[in-house]
């Protein structure tokens, strides 16, 4: 029997096919949520087969969850990459809210997996020891900005590192979430290309003023 290519990847590559199988999964699952997805289609996108992707993944809730999973440790990576103990306290700040906002505004699917994950009331994210993992540095990053920045007077000593993130988190996420009901309601203009730059100039100061010290 002569091995089709897409049989001889599977076992030359199987961590690429993986890899193929988690973001047509990921696509799949931010457009028709975790209900209406199908690994039909997932295997159909990636030229494999249901078979192999329950291989690799278990059931389709397994595969949601990984997805999940790897949605977080890609953000989670990229805030480390930012080295921002390099930076003063504030112009840290500035850097993450800068990422926060572009990553969110550049991953739609980041920003439906989350919402997708709430309308679960965050049941994969409870059962992922992954996630509860890489999620903590998150705010790790937020403390050692306000540690360093309240030796040196630049941030005030009663916000918290929680409430810092909540901030960033909220008009980041609003951003892309809301988009198309906000526009359609109220004005479109704050999403072109200026109105996302003057957005993402506002955050940055809402976010800097409510931690600078008096």
């Amino acid at each position: 029997m002569t091995e089709t290519p897409t049989r001889k990847k599977w076992k030359q590559d199987p961590e690429a096919v993986q890899a193929n199988i988690l973001a047509a999964a990921a696509e799949e699952f931010a457009e028709h949520g975790l209900t209406g997805a199908r690994v039909d289609e997932i295997a159909a996108r990636t030229r494999t087969s249901k078979r192999m992707i329950y291989y690799y993944f278990g059931d389709k809730e397994s595969l949601y969850r990984q997805v999940l999973e790897e949605a977080y440790r890609k953000v989670r990576s990229e805030e480390a990459a930012l080295d921002l103990t390099s930076l003063p306290p504030l112009d840290a700040l500035r850097k993450l809210v800068e990422f926060t906002f572009d990553h969110h505004r550049a991953n739609e699917n980041f920003i439906r997996l989350v919402m997708i994950e709430n309308v679960h009331k965050g049941k994969h994210l409870a059962e992922s020891p992954l996630i509860a993992r890489v999620n903590p540095s998150a705010i790790e990053r937020i403390e050692d900005i306000c540690a360093r920045g309240q030796k040196d007077g630049s941030i005030r000593s009663d916000v918290s590192p929680h409430e810092l993130h909540w901030l960033i988190s909220a008009a980041s996420f609003f951003n892309v979430s809301n988009r198309f009901s906000f526009g359609i309601s109220f004005n479109k203009t704050l999403f072109t290309h200026d109105g996302q730059q003057k957005l993402r100039e506002l955050t940055c100061k809402a976010v800097i003023e409510a931690a600078r010290k008096p």
